[in-house]
């Protein structure tokens, strides 16, 4: 093979590393492409465990990490809730993230209800906020917005639907779900902070 094949087999290998090494530097999607997004969440206004109204104005920007539970329940949610405050304790500081737990049992867990269950927890109610409001309204965004149950599971029977779910949610600042976790299973969870800081650096 001659020299000169040699140089233009060289320049052109140079040229093609030279323009991928420029899309990754001026569009970094194209290095690290996006994947999609499980669900979205979608608009929503509920009470807190002060009673008063949040709505997803209040939390946009923000990574989210969503879950739901019950007061009474002893099985699947103080276990979930106990795995999470790890989670909490690590992120409690920073501005840019929160954690939403939302009841499955409203005809039960009142503002007041929720506010007793939070100093319990002896957490920041600033930081992990706990939600209540429409039965209806609260499964929907289980199953629509934060896809951790089933949405094929909506009941014709309201009264006697009932969402129990060990599922938590990972929401970008978009208000995108990128990834669901078992929050049963500490050794999932341990895998959380390190997508929440990739989130916050969005």
């Amino acid at each position: 093979m001659s020299k000169r094949v040699l140089f233009y087999a060289g320049f052109f290998v140079l040229l093609v590393i030279g323009f991928f090494v420029f899309l990754s530097y001026k569009i970094p999607e194209y290095a690290h492409p996006q994947t999609r997004p499980i669900s979205v969440v979608q608009p929503f206004s509920f009470y807190n465990q002060d009673g008063k109204i949040v709505t997803d104005k209040q939390v946009a920007g923000k990574v989210n990490v969503v879950n739901f539970f019950f007061t009474t329940c002893t099985s699947v949610c103080p276990r979930m809730n106990n795995n999470l405050k790890p989670i909490y304790e690590q992120f409690k500081n920073e501005p840019g993230f929160i954690i939403l737990s939302y009841t499955c049992d409203p005809s039960r867990d009142s503002a007041a209800r929720l506010k007793r269950y939070a100093d319990s927890m002896k957490v920041n109610t600033d930081k992990w906020i706990f939600l209540t409001g429409q039965k209806d309204s609260l499964y929907a965004m289980a199953r629509h917005s934060y896809a951790i149950d089933d949405p094929k599971t909506d009941a014709q029977n309201l009264e006697t639907d009932f969402l129990h779910t060990q599922l938590i949610a990972l929401v970008n600042k978009r208000g995108e779900v990128v990834k669901v976790y078992d929050g049963l299973k500490p050794s999932e969870l341990k895998q959380m902070p390190e997508e929440i800081k990739k989130l916050l650096k969005e």
